[in-house]
């Protein structure tokens, strides 16, 4: 691939979050249509607009590009190219008016994320990276935090739906690490989290059964800013693992240490 191709696909996957996070913006604190996947995983009908939105744009340039969508099967045929998408990641809060959301859009090729866009509406804020080419919030280049000490570090995680009912449900690794960082944000956008590591924000992030379009995008600009992506255990982590640690880089040992009781 050129740099060229690598520019057009970019350009592309910026266009694709914004409008969608478009989309998004004008039906928040709107009468919604909701229904459920599960007992509190929701669908909204602006979900399923964006959605649209973005896979009727991408087969209309890309008709040979595969696309993942959460709130459709997968679409195309096999290709190298595979576009993830989460049209909605915060559903929850965006059926309830808490301003915590985004749309996010990634291309992988051969498997490896390439370009990402998270798009935050409430905060006009475009999250994008480029392989190779560093991590942007709109125009302004990004990079993840230097802090080194766990006791002054803000880090985030979510819970995952089943929570009720699951074993493995992320509450004992919360109350192990909430005793040794900081603090902890539970903001409900796996996506968002990860940018705002990625922008120093927050400088850690873990989370249990996370989907490929939670991930897919906003992985990719932590890597971009200079963190760490790994699964819980420290091997390589994929978009199709269902448990994730982020960081700074310089907390990753420590954060490691304390998700395996030590």
């Amino acid at each position: 691939m050129t740099n060229i191709e690598l520019t057009q696909l970019l350009d592309f996957t910026r266009d694709l979050a914004l409008g969608a996070g478009r989309i998004l913006k004008s039906g928040f604190s709107q009468s919604l249509r909701v229904t459920y996947k599960g007992r509190i995983d929701p669908v909204t009908d602006y979900d399923l607009k964006a959605e649209r939105y973005i896979t009727k744009e991408i087969t209309s340039r890309y008709p040979h590009h595969e696309i993942l969508a959460e709130e459709g099967s997968a679409i195309g045929e096999r290709s190298e190219f595979c576009w993830v998408i989460d049209p909605l990641d915060g559903t929850v809060n965006y059926a309830h008016g808490f301003p915590v959301y985004c749309a996010s859009v990634a291309l992988q090729y051969r498997g490896e994320s390439i370009a990402g866009a998270v798009c935050d509406p409430e905060r006009d804020e475009l999250f994008w990276a480029g392989l190779g080419r560093g991590a942007y919030v709109n125009k302004t280049r990004i990079a993840v935090s230097n802090e080194k000490r766990l006791e002054r570090a803000l880090l985030a995680t979510g819970f995952p739906y089943d929570i009720a009912t699951a074993r493995r449900n992320n509450l004992g690794y919360f109350a192990r690490m909430a005793k040794k960082a900081q603090a902890i944000r539970r903001p409900g956008s796996a996506a968002i989290d990860l940018c705002w590591l990625a922008c120093g924000r927050v400088d850690g992030f873990w989370e249990l059964k996370l989907h490929p379009w939670d991930s897919a995008a906003a992985m990719l600009m932590v890597a971009e800013a200079g963190g760490r992506v790994t699964r819980m255990n420290g091997k390589k982590y994929t978009i199709f693992d269902k448990d994730l640690l982020a960081s700074n880089g310089h907390l990753h040992v420590a954060m490691r240490k304390v998700l395996a009781g030590n």
